[in-house]
């Protein structure tokens, strides 16, 4: 688009001659192709193939038009045409891509069978508490003895099993990148949760052209290593790299760090040294980030020239300046590649990649045409790069940098009377501290309302920790970790200074109010944030400069939708095989169960939950309820106990339950047991009082809540854990009258062994809620139990189908889904 716009301007200067035209046509092109791409991505169905073909014919024949009318001197008729190409195609390039990726998935009719396949690990194996994940390139697959088409690309997971002491067995050990293997493996569709404010897991897989998930089935025919070393050469050379690091630092947590800044492995870092790295706004420092490459590519290049002007027979070939900025662009890249060749760095190096190029034809552009530019080329490459939170990040820091005036900043050349030692010292330190404050000054000030925005929070420690860190990580540790391929010795050099950076942010994590969080704002919120940024850093008069702190307030200090007095809402999370519900009045907060412990590092309560909370700008849980001592229901419980506020802990674990000593003091579920928050009032129907003093199993303690609005066909909730046929009959013997409810939560996720036909008759809802797991291996729910509530007009809600359900009061039938309400061609429709 940039090149096409630059034929236009040119043909159009020849008649008259208008610099400022020509860019602003070229910054219209580009601002024209964007705005197509971000239409596409808002779409809920891709259009039908022929739609597609169609506006991508249309966009090449109006660029082609373009330039032929802007020959005969029809400059304004050949600029809408240029506009009007570069719209389609921003619109419809991404469809034909998104078209071929769709089609590649994983047909329905071969998920949960065994598969025999035939591929190469593509990429460094992660370990975690629960095995080995990896992509594999699939080379060949059999059903049977029969061949089948699946995706070319797939993500397995090689789980250890489920004793929490399982370790990797010696084939696990074994596995590298560039191998050649043959598993047996048993996939699905790309599916993920959805609920408010969370990950999108299904397009961080479509993005990536991954058309399913896999796990590798140990069964009568074993994984079996067919050959080593047989591709991905890059990816082997990166794994000897990290394995080089684990075994030469015994710090595990340092270790970690130096693979992710080597070789870019970022799951090697720790899950708490993450939350750490974010409290403190470093983040983007041990992630291969475009500081790194950027970094990388101006030592490269300063050192390139250097050498290339000692050689007299070079200098005159080709020019210092030039070898240098061609070398150092080669070293860059050559970086990202051994960094595993991650967005962030494939951002970095197109927009370096630009600027050599314009250097090289002597051109210089206004820094906003290098940015724009530079975002075409990344969406063409990676249109879905719009939804990342690192695309924007990394665009504006360089922006923000930009027109701030801080490149600016470094002193010009002394001249030779001016080498006292003040000025020695003014050239080698204060100025380069003055310019690193201004830098980060105008980074943390620029991206602060984006960080909100992303992660409705902001580092308040932030400054502070990137004056220390960025200097020591970039010039000092980043260094270390890849000068330790050649001398591992280094490696424990930056292990020591990592240690001394995890202390300081500790400490700096640690102070009070360190984070700040607050609710998602609406988006003319986020528009208004814009000029803020601007506004704050820009080389303006101070009053000028004022003028932000009003346009951000109401990101700031976003209003809340809350319910009514006397009214409750209801959000029935996607948590996968587990529960966890929400139900907010006026003014409190009641968490029933925090979804499963997925892994030993991962939960639904540090996934899910908390996000989901911080985002609605919750600050305080006033009352969490465990229902029962099962995974599936407390998994997540001590992430949120840890890191929010709780009022008060109510369930029926058993005295000594490790999770009984980590919040407040526990307080058994008892029928009988109620109070009323805000008009609504919350009644416990089980387990009763004497159930305590005999042994019952799990689930027939669950605790089994109702909520109701007052007045007469007011809202009311039932969530019931996890009762089974028993604990329904005697709900039924003694409380029949408290349980019609107009939604429940179904008993069990919907297991064969409840919801009974009397106490479905005796709730009488009109929505039923199963959550459970998308093709859990359990079978919920089960289809006969399905089929008794639809036999009686109940409305069916699957958390796997639906996502996390939404329901605001007032009629549940109008209650909303978040699969539907977020809805983009990329997600799964389960069938």
């Amino acid at each position: 688009m940039p090149a096409i716009g630059l034929r236009i301007a040119a043909v159009a200067s020849a008649s008259r001659p208008s610099a400022a035209a020509a860019a602003a046509l070229i910054l219209a092109a580009c601002l024209s192709w964007l705005g197509g791409v971000a239409l596409h991505l808002g779409l809920a169905d891709l259009p039908a193939p022929p739609w597609l073909r169609a506006a991508a014919a249309s966009g090449v024949l109006a660029l082609l038009l373009a330039v032929a009318v802007s020959a005969a001197g029809l400059q304004r008729f050949a600029a809408a045409l240029l506009l009007l190409g570069a719209g389609l195609l921003g619109w419809a390039g991404p469809g034909l891509v998104a078209e071929r990726r769709i089609a590649e998935r994983l047909p329905a009719a071969l998920e949960a069978t065994d598969l025999v396949v035939t591929g190469v690990v593509a990429d460094l194996p992660h370990a975690g508490a629960n095995g080995l994940r990896f992509a594999f390139d699939v080379e060949r697959a059999l059903r049977d003895v029969s061949v089948v088409r699946i995706p070319p690309r797939l993500i397995v997971g090689w789980y250890v099993g489920r004793e929490i002491d399982a370790s990797l067995s010696p084939a696990q050990r074994s596995l590298r990148a560039g191998q050649r293997w043959q598993l047996t493996l048993r996939l699905r569709r790309p599916h993920g949760n959805m609920n408010p404010h969370g990950f999108d897991y299904e397009l961080y897989l479509f993005e990536r052209g991954i058309g399913a998930t896999a796990y590798v089935r140990e069964v009568a025919q074993p994984a079996r290593l067919l050959a080593d070393g047989v591709g991905h050469r890059v990816a082997a050379l990166r794994q000897t790299v990290r394995d080089a690091i684990f075994s030469s630092v015994d710090d595990r947590r340092a270790a970690g760090v130096l693979a992710a800044l080597a070789v870019g492995d970022q799951g090697a870092i720790d899950r708490d040294d993450w939350q750490l790295f974010r409290d403190t706004g470093i983040a983007h420092l041990v992630a291969i980030s475009g500081l790194h490459v950027t970094m990388f590519f101006w030592l490269a290049g300063r050192l390139i020239a250097a050498c290339w002007r000692r050689s007299p027979r070079l200098a005159l070939a080709v020019a210092a300046p030039v070898a240098g900025r061609c070398g150092g662009l080669a070293a860059a890249t050559a970086y990202a590649l051994i960094a595993g060749w991650g967005v962030p760095a494939q951002r970095t190096l197109l927009m370096l990649a630009l600027v050599v190029l314009l250097a090289s034809l002597g051109r210089r552009w206004p820094w906003p045409m290098i940015l724009l530019a530079a975002a075409v080329l990344v969406t063409l490459l990676d249109p879905w790069a719009l939804l990342q939170p690192g695309f924007w990040l990394s665009f504006v820091a360089v922006g923000l940098l930009l027109a701030s005036g801080a490149e600016d900043a470094m002193p010009a050349a002394s001249g030779r009377g001016q080498w006292r030692w003040k000025a020695i010292v003014d050239r080698l330190v204060a100025a380069p501290m003055r310019q690193l404050l201004r830098s980060q000054l105008a980074i943390t000030v620029g991206l602060a309302p984006l960080s909100i925005i992303f992660f409705q929070q902001l580092s308040v420690v932030g400054l502070m920790a990137n004056l220390v860190a960025i200097p020591l990580v970039t010039l000092l540790i980043t260094p270390l970790a890849l000068l330790g391929v050649a001398l591992p010795w280094l490696w424990q050099l930056g292990a020591l200074l990592l240690q001394g950076l995890t202390m300081l942010l500790g400490w700096l994590a640690s102070w009070p109010f360190a984070v700040w969080t607050v609710a998602e704002a609406p988006l003319w919120a986020h528009l208004l944030a814009i000029p803020a940024a601007l506004l704050a850093v820009l080389p303006l008069p101070w009053r000028t400069r004022l003028l932000a702190l009003p346009l951000l307030i109401p990101l700031l200090l976003p209003p809340r939708v809350l319910p009514a007095y006397g009214q409750f809402d209801v959000l029935a999370l996607d948590v996968g095989q587990g529960t966890a519900v929400l139900v907010r009045t006026h003014s409190h907060l009641l968490l029933f169960d925090t979804g499963p412990h997925y892994a030993r590092d991962s939960d639904a309560g540090q996934r899910i939950v908390l996000p989901l909370l911080r985002g609605r700008g919750e600050r305080r849980i006033d009352k969490l309820v465990l229902s029962h001592r099962d995974n599936d229901h407390v998994g997540g419980a001590a992430s949120l106990i840890g890191a929010m506020a709780v009022g008060e802990l109510f369930g029926s674990l058993e005295d000594g339950h490790p999770l009984a000593n980590l919040g407040p003091p526990l307080q058994r579920c008892s029928a009988g047991l109620g109070w009323q928050w805000d008009g609504v009032s919350f009644e416990m129907l089980h387990p009763l009082k004497a159930d305590y003093d005999g042994v019952r199993k799990p689930n027939a303690m669950s605790c089994v809540l109702r909520v109701a609005a007052a007045g007469a066909g007011a809202a009311s909730l039932l969530i019931t854990g996890d009762i089974e046929r028993q604990q329904e009959l005697e709900l039924l013997s003694r409380a029949a009258l408290q349980l019609p409810s107009r939604v429940l939560i179904a008993p069990h996720h919907g297991s064969r062994t409840s919801s009974i036909e009397e106490f479905i008759e005796a709730v009488g809802p009109q929505v039923v809620v199963f959550q459970a797991g998308y093709r859990n291996r359990f079978g919920h729910p089960s289809a006969e139990v399905v089929d008794r509530y639809r036999r009686r007009g109940i409305q069916v809600i699957e958390t796997s189908r639906c996502g996390a359900w939404w329901w605001r009061g007032g009629d549940p039938l109008q209650a909303v889904c978040e699969r539907e309400r977020q809805r983009r061609y990329w997600h799964d429709r389960p069938a």
